[in-house]
């Protein structure tokens, strides 16, 4: 039963990441696009920067639970998957001392030097992340020691790539419509322009997807096995995919942008609880053997280390939310132009 909630847990975690550092990776891909001036790359700069490094905590947790609840899976992610997860890590550490540096010096060739890795350090993490979870959907060819039988080339197939594809599309998406919520000016105006173009873009992957999907994984067999479905109804989350990508081009069409980020925060918690909840019980499925795999039960830590990590857990999850309720609220209004030509924070 503990191994169960902390599945659950653990596939929460990763989902409120996405949808929390999704929209300031997919602001800093933008950048490029909707960044021309000094004036308008500060607004752009504003918008994510009270936020950035405390959405990240969330990955740090989203790991955390990895490392203490499943710590043998843990073991066999960071070994086998070493050279991806250093990529994600070294480019999220570029984003932030980017973001940060850029501003040291007030001179053009040391900015856009900055700027571009932004940009990088915002892509490459969004790709990276939908290659992993894609195949880990797909299957890993791992061997009955766990040890994984492959390099950094051979996660880059067809179905990873189309998972990286998915996420990148997704997050430019969430970060044009928190564009679209926290500024004004110039910067808003390109934004709305962009929206409905982006939000076709990823109607078109998504279903790809989707389909892609049914031929390379066990997620749809697994839906119909999964022990869960007697406990949760996880068939409806295929349906909240469906009806949180609708509704984002609805609420987009009125021009409502707080709900329109909303529906698109469901639409990523969605997506990455759809292949979670397909996977259980495994973690790491492998591709070689289903008998290799790891899954909760012959890669869970002591029932009482989960007893007291649960009951950690209830006690500073909370107060993490509360935490970053308070910052949301307290940076609630939009970034106008005149502001961000004052300071950069």
């Amino acid at each position: 039963m503990l191994e169960s909630i902390w599945f659950i847990l653990w596939g929460v975690l990763w989902a409120v990441y996405f949808m929390l550092d999704g929209f300031d990776l997919g602001i800093g891909t933008l950048m490029p696009f909707l960044a021309k001036t000094e004036t308008e790359k500060r607004v752009m700069h504003r918008a994510m920067g009270p936020y950035w490094d405390g959405n990240e905590v969330w990955l740090i947790t989203a790991g955390g639970v990895t490392f203490a609840a499943f710590p043998t899976t843990y073991a066999v992610m960071f070994s086998g998957l070493y050279s991806a997860l250093m990529l994600i890590l070294f480019a999220l550490i570029l984003r932030g001392v980017a973001i940060d540096f850029r501003e040291k010096m007030d001179h053009p060739t040391w900015r856009k030097v900055w700027d571009i890795c932004v940009v990088v350090g915002s892509f490459l993490p969004a790709l990276l992340l939908g290659v992993a979870f894609a195949n880990i959907f797909e299957g890993i060819p791992l061997d009955a020691e766990g040890i994984f039988q492959g390099n950094l080339f051979s996660l880059l197939n067809p179905y990873g790539l189309f998972g990286g594809v998915l996420f990148v599309a997704m997050f430019l998406l969430h970060g044009c419509l928190w564009l679209l919520v926290k500024t004004e000016g110039s910067v808003k105006e390109k934004a709305a322009a962009l929206v409905n173009k982006l939000w076709l873009a990823l109607a078109v992957i998504a279903v790809g997807f989707l389909i892609a999907t049914w031929y390379a994984t066990r997620l749809y067999d697994n839906y119909i096995q999964n022990p869960l479905m007697y406990v949760v109804p996880i068939i409806l989350i295929p349906l909240i995919v469906v009806g949180a990508l609708v509704m984002v081009r609805v609420y987009a069409g009125k021009g409502h942008w707080w709900s329109a980020w909303f529906a698109s925060s469901a639409l990523i918690v969605g997506v990455t609880l759809f292949g979670v909840a397909g996977l259980y019980p495994n973690l790491l499925p492998s591709s070689l053997n289903p008998a290799f795999s790891m899954t909760i039960y012959n890669s869970a830590s002591s029932q009482l280390t989960l007893k007291i990590m649960l009951g950690v857990a209830l006690t500073f999850v909370p107060v993490v939310i509360a935490y970053q309720a308070w910052v949301y609220n307290f940076f609630k209004d939009p970034v106008t132009e005149a502001e961000a030509e004052e300071a950069y924070y």
